[in-house]
């Protein structure tokens, strides 16, 4: 709507932004069905190594952070890895199967993340962001209509669904802007602690306990934002 508003799109931005998109959609894909396997426990931490992607290929294509950046963003990742491991452990025979899946999830979301960034660094942050929409949004019907499955949303879980909706699309706006005043390596990791915001608000709103490897990993991560935003 606002890129229709605005009257103007920016094609560069936008076939990043489709890319992105893409690689979103799979992601999540492959995401939910490890989840849906039944051990988060191993899908989650694979999961969120997903920014590894973009922080290698942007260190290869010539970003050099300071040291202390890469240290923190090291720690960071590592924190948002252990935050999210549970001491649960899964008997299921599709173990295998679920590592593929998260092994899967974790390279496209990077590819995500580092074309939506790309996108918006080289050109406009609202083209990107309407590719990635068009791109997974295409992305979803395509899938929908080879596996013949019916979309459907129940009505008592409309309002969370909307609110998904809204949180989801106001991170990748915030990242695109983010994108455009740092560096992407940096940013990406910064982009990528959402275990660790899962992990606390199911401790403070679900009352669910963290353990020990759980309280280092956060405080891991904490430690690691403070470096790269004292670079």
């Amino acid at each position: 709507m606002a890129v229709a508003v605005r009257g103007d799109v920016g094609w560069r931005s936008f076939w990043l932004g489709l890319l992105a998109g893409v690689g979103g959609g799979v992601g999540l894909a492959a995401f939910y069905r490890a989840l849906s396997l039944g051990t988060m426990s191993i899908v989650s931490p694979i999961a969120a190594c997903g920014a590894v992607v973009p922080f290698g290929i942007s260190i290869a294509s010539g970003e050099r952070p300071a040291g202390i950046a890469v240290a923190g963003a090291v720690v960071a990742l590592g924190g948002a890895v252990l935050a999210s491991v549970d001491e649960g452990r899964s008997s299921s025979r599709d173990r295998t199967r679920a590592i593929a899946l998260a092994a899967l999830a974790a390279l496209a979301l990077g590819l995500f993340v580092y074309f939506l960034g790309l996108g918006s660094r080289e050109g406009d942050a609202l083209s990107t962001l309407f590719g990635a929409r068009v791109g997974s949004l295409a992305l979803l019907v395509v899938g929908a209509s080879v596996v013949r499955a019916r979309v459907a949303i129940p009505r008592s879980a409309l309002v969370a669904v909307v609110a998904v909706g809204v949180a989801d699309v106001s991170a990748n706006a915030l990242f695109a802007l983010a994108s455009g005043h740092g560096l992407l390596a940096l940013v990406s990791v910064l982009g990528s602690l959402y275990p660790v915001v899962t992990v606390l608000l199911a401790h403070l709103l679900l009352g669910e306990r963290l353990t020990r490897l759980q309280q280092f990993g956060v405080a891991a991560a904490l430690a690691g934002v403070l470096a790269i935003s004292a670079s």
